[in-house]
C-alpha cells in the first residue's frame, strides 16, 4: 500500500468553526471528500456556484484525484489576492503545478496580511504543504510551531494532524508523526482523522494489532468512515487473513461511492485474495465502462491465466502490451507473460521474457527466478533449471519449498545423490512431512533399481509409518507404491512370507492391482498348481 496521507482528506482539519472562509454550503462536500466520495462532493460543490469556498474545495478534490491542472484552475478561480484565504488558494494553485517558490510567496503574503497572528491561517498553509508533493516540509513545520505558540501551546487536533503528516515527509519522522496523532487524540478523543492516521502509520510500521485497534476506533466513532474499512481490509490481507480481508473489503464496498474506481479496487482485491473467477467477473464489468483502464486490462490477463483460460490470457496480455505505455508496465507483467507463454508451449519466448524481467527489476529476481527455473524444466533443460534454483538459493535462507524444487530438478537430471541430500534436509526439518520420505525413497530406488542393496527400503518403511499416523486416505497411491516396493524387495530375497503382507496391503488399497493379485495367488497356491509367474519390479516413478 502506498502510504500518502496527503492523498487522503484533511478536510476534517479544515472545518474550523468561526472561519468566514468556509460557508455552511460546502460542509457536506467537505465530509464527502473526507470519505473519498468524490463524485458526490463534486456535485455538491458545483451546486454551490463559483464562490471562493466551492472553488477552493474543488481545487482540493482534483488534487486528491491527481489532476494538477484542474486543481490549479479551481484554486485560481477562488484566488482573491485581497484576502488571506485568496492568497492561500493562489499558493495552492502554484503548489499543484510544482511552482514552489511562487507558492511560498503567496503563503508569506497570507501570513503577513494577518500579521502572523492568526493560527487558523498558519494551520491552513501547513495543511496545504501536507497535501502537496513538496518533499522538504521545513517551512511548513515552522508554521506549525508558530501556530502552536499562538494557540498558547495548547494542542489543536487539526494542527497536530497536519504536523504528523508533515513529519511523514521527513527521514525517520515516524516517531514524531505518531506523537502528533496521539496529541491530536488527547486534545479531542473523538477526532476520527487522527485515529485513522494512527492506523495507517501502524500498518506502515507493521504494528498490525495497534493498526486494527486504531481503524476500529475510527469506525466506532463514525461507521460511515469507509477509508478506514478499506485500509483495515488491506491490513488483514498483509497478515494473511484473507477471509477477514475480503469480508471487510465488501463492507467497504457497501459504504463507498459506487464508481468505476471503487469497482476496480474491488476487482483488484478479489484477485489479491485469490478469488480469481470472481475477480475476472468484476474486471470484465469495469472494462465494459472503462475499456482503457490499465490496471483492469492487466488483471484481465492475470485472471484469465489463473482461471485456466490460457489462450485468452495470451491474447489479453499481448493486447495489454500494445495499448499500455511502457512507463506503466510493471515487472509482474513480464512474469505473467512468461508464465502464459510457457503454458502455451512457447518456452523459448517465456525464458527470454523472464530473463528481461530479472534484468529490469533485480530486486524482484527471487520470485521471477522460480518461474524461470520452471520454464527450463518444462523445456527439459534441467542443468539450467538447477543453475537458476541455485542462484536463487544463494541469496540466503532458502525455505524448504526451494530445497524440494532444487531436489526435483536434480532428480530429473539423474543426479540422485544430490536430490536425496536435499530431500533429507526436508525430512530432518519436518519429520512429519509425509511426501518427503517418498521423495527420498524414489531417489534411492533410482540409485538401486534392482533393489539388491535395498537403499529405498528404510524410506518406504518410514513413509508407511508416517502416512498411516497422519491420514492414510490422503496417501493411498503412495501407500500402494511403498507396499509394492517392500513386497518386491522381500520376494526378490526369497522371503515370500515377509513379502505376502505387503502385497496383501496393496490389494486392500487397490483390489484391481494385477501384479499384486498374481503374486498373492502364486504365494498362496498349492505347490503342484503354483504358477511360474514372478512379481514385477516396481515401475520407476517419474
Amino acid at each position: 500500500m502506498n502510504f500518502k496521507p496527503w492523498k487522503l482528506s484533511l478536510l476534517a482539519a479544515l472545518s474550523v468553526s468561526g472561519t468566514a472562509a468556509f460557508a455552511q454550503s460546502t460542509q457536506s462536500a467537505q465530509k464527502s471528500l473526507e470519505l473519498e466520495r468524490y463524485s458526490e462532493a463534486r456535485a455538491a460543490l458545483l451546486r454551490a456556484g463559483q464562490s471562493p469556498d466551492a472553488s477552493y474545495q474543488l481545487g482540493r478534490l482534483y488534487q486528491m484525484r491527481d489532476m494538477p491542472d484542474s486543481a490549479a484552475f479551481y484554486f485560481n478561480r477562488g484566488a482573491d489576492l485581497k484576502t488571506p484565504m485568496g492568497m492561500i488558494a493562489a499558493g495552492r494553485a502554484a503548489l499543484a503545478q510544482g511552482k514552489n517558490a511562487e507558492a511560498e510567496i503567496q503563503f508569506d503574503n497570507a501570513a503577513k496580511a494577518t500579521k502572523n497572528k492568526d493560527p487558523k491561517v498558519l494551520t491552513m498553509i501547513a495543511q496545504a504543504y501536507a497535501e502537496s508533493d513538496v518533499k522538504n516540509p521545513a517551512k511548513a513545520l515552522s508554521l506549525v510551531e508558530a501556530a502552536h505558540k499562538l494557540n498558547k501551546m495548547k494542542d489543536d487536533p487539526a494542527l497536530m494532524v497536519a504536523r504528523g503528516d508533515l513529519y511523514l515527509k521527513t527521514d525517520n519522522g515516524g516517531g514524531e508523526a505518531m506523537n502528533s496523532y496521539d496529541r491530536a487524540i488527547m486534545a479531542d478523543p473523538n477526532y476520527v482523522l487522527a485515529h485513522y492516521r494512527k492506523g495507517q502509520l501502524n500498518v506502515r510500521s507493521r504494528n498490525y494489532n495497534e493498526a486494527r485497534a486504531a481503524f476500529e476506533k475510527a469506525l466506532s466513532l463514525d461507521p460511515s468512515y469507509s477509508p478506514a474499512q478499506r485500509d483495515l481490509a488491506e491490513m488483514y490481507f498483509y497478515v494473511g487473513k484473507y477471509d477477514q480481508a475480503l469480508s471487510t473489503f465488501q463492507q467497504y464496498m457497501g459504504s463507498a461511492e459506487k464508481t468505476p474506481s471503487t469497482d476496480a479496487k474491488y476487482a483488484s482485491f478479489l484477485f489479491l485474495t485469490k478469488k480469481y473467477p470472481e475477480a475476472l467477473t468484476e474486471v470484465q464489468k469495469v472494462l465494459q465502462r472503462d475499456p482503457n483502464n490499465v490496471t483492469m486490462n492487466r488483471l484481465l490477463a492475470y485472471s484469465l491465466y489463473e482461471t485456466g483460460k490460457n489462450d485468452q490470457a495470451l491474447a489479453a496480455i499481448e493486447n495489454y502490451f500494445k495499448v499500455t505505455p511502457a512507463a506503466k508496465v510493471i515487472p509482474e507483467d513480464n512474469v505473467y507473460y512468461g508464465k502464459i507463454l510457457s503454458k502455451s508451449g512457447k518456452d523459448d519466448q517465456a525464458i527470454e521474457v523472464l530473463n528481461k524481467a530479472i534484468q529490469a527489476n533485480p530486486a524482484a529476481a527471487d520470485d521471477i527466478q522460480g518461474e524461470l527455473a520452471q520454464a527450463y524444466i518444462r523445456k527439459k533443460d534441467y542443468p539450467k533449471a538447477i543453475t537458476t534454483y541455485r542462484a536463487r538459493m544463494a541469496k540466503g535462507n532458502p525455505d524448504l519449498a526451494q530445497q524440494v524444487l532444487l531436489g526435483r530438478a536434480y532428480e530429473l537430471n539423474k543426479q540422485y545423490k544430490q536430490a536425496d541430500s536435499l530431500y533429507s534436509i526436508v525430512t530432518t526439518s519436518k519429520p512429519n512431512y509425509v511426501p518427503g520420505y517418498q521423495m527420498r525413497a524414489r531417489a534411492n530406488y533410482a540409485l538401486d533399481p534392482d533393489s539388491k542393496q535395498g537403499l529405498a527400503k528404510p524410506f518406504y518403511e518410514k513413509y508407511i509409518e508416517v502416512a498411516t499416523a497422519n491420514d492414510p486416505s490422503k496417501y493411498k497411491d503412495g501407500l500402494v507404491e511403498a507396499n509394492g516396493y517392500l513386497g518386491y524387495y522381500y520376494y526378490a530375497k526369497g522371503d515370500k512370507a515377509a513379502a505376502l503382507p505387503y502385497y496383501q496391503q496393496v490389494l486392500a488399497l487397490d483390489p484391481s492391482n494385477q501384479n499384486a493379485n498374481q503374486v498373492v495367488n502364486s504365494i498362496n497356491a498349492k505347490p503342484k498348481a503354483a504358477p511360474k509367474a514372478a512379481p514385477k519390479a516396481p515401475a520407476k516413478k517419474k
